[in-house]
């Protein structure tokens, strides 16, 4: 790449304390178009089988739109809402033909080979993007205790400890259309990281703690510190844990 940079990643997963496995995470690289990604974490809920159905399908939607993404001609944000609207119907159908209630968050970035990228998400899995370790933007919850952060009759802190704070606002697969918020990067750069988690890891930890983390580590060692240390701190009663961390590594490093 002449960009000044190289894309490393990883994937981490992790039952954490529950006793089944709801949340997905995927991390795809274009097939015709090098630099091209797409990462996606959702957090599958509605009972033992409900939760991974909803994910699930979540995962399978991304495959096939990204298969069929053209970085050159697509839309890129055209692209992820699609990905929400199409994960969202199959869901509501998913929940016709079983006893459960499947729903899911989605938290999704896409990357174009030139650098630029856009974000979409529904729900409180979290995409986060750094500088070095330096905190520059995070996806905003659709959750209650965010809609009482906003109206400043809470702070970040203590929204992370409410009773209420894993009450949503909206997601996917419920009866009325899911909130979706985007976001645009024009252009990436050497030194960014991108980091798309559920709330099982973002939970347990500050901006500035994940930023030290991102920044002194490389993808796989982080994913996997992330996760030890967000099991140690959940103490016995974690959620499933899953994030995705894509670096931008200067290209001289």
């Amino acid at each position: 790449m002449s960009k000044g940079y190289r894309l490393t990643a990883s994937t981490g997963i992790h039952k954490g304390d529950r006793e089944y496995q709801q949340d997905q995470v995927i991390l795809l690289s274009h097939k015709r178009v090098p630099g091209c990604l797409l990462a996606v974490v959702a957090d599958g809920m509605g009972g033992r089988s409900g939760g991974r159905k909803a994910s699930d399908q979540v995962m399978l939607t991304a495959k096939q739109l990204f298969e069929r993404y053209s970085p050159t001609i697509d839309d890129a944000p055209a692209t992820l809402l699609q990905l929400v609207r199409e994960a969202h119907t199959v869901i509501k159908l998913t929940a016709i033909s079983s006893e459960e209630e499947p729903h899911a968050t989605l938290a999704a970035f896409l990357i174009n080979p030139g650098g630029d990228c856009y974000w979409a998400y529904s729900g409180d899995s979290r995409i986060y993007h750094f500088h070095g370790s330096k905190f520059v933007k995070r996806s905003i919850d659709h959750s209650y205790v965010q809609t009482l952060v906003d109206k400043g009759e809470l702070t970040e802190e203590e929204a992370k400890n409410h009773p209420k704070s894993n009450i949503l606002v909206g997601c996917l697969g419920t009866e009325k259309e899911p909130p979706v918020g985007v976001h645009f990067i024009p252009q990436l750069r050497a030194g960014d990281v991108l980091m798309a988690c559920s709330d099982g890891v973002w939970h347990y930890f500050s901006n500035a703690e994940i930023g030290s983390v991102l920044a002194s580590l490389g993808p796989r060692e982080a994913t996997e510190f992330l996760i030890e240390k967000a099991r140690s701190r959940g103490h016995g009663g974690g959620d499933n844990l899953s994030l995705v961390i894509v670096k931008l590594e200067p290209l001289d490093s």
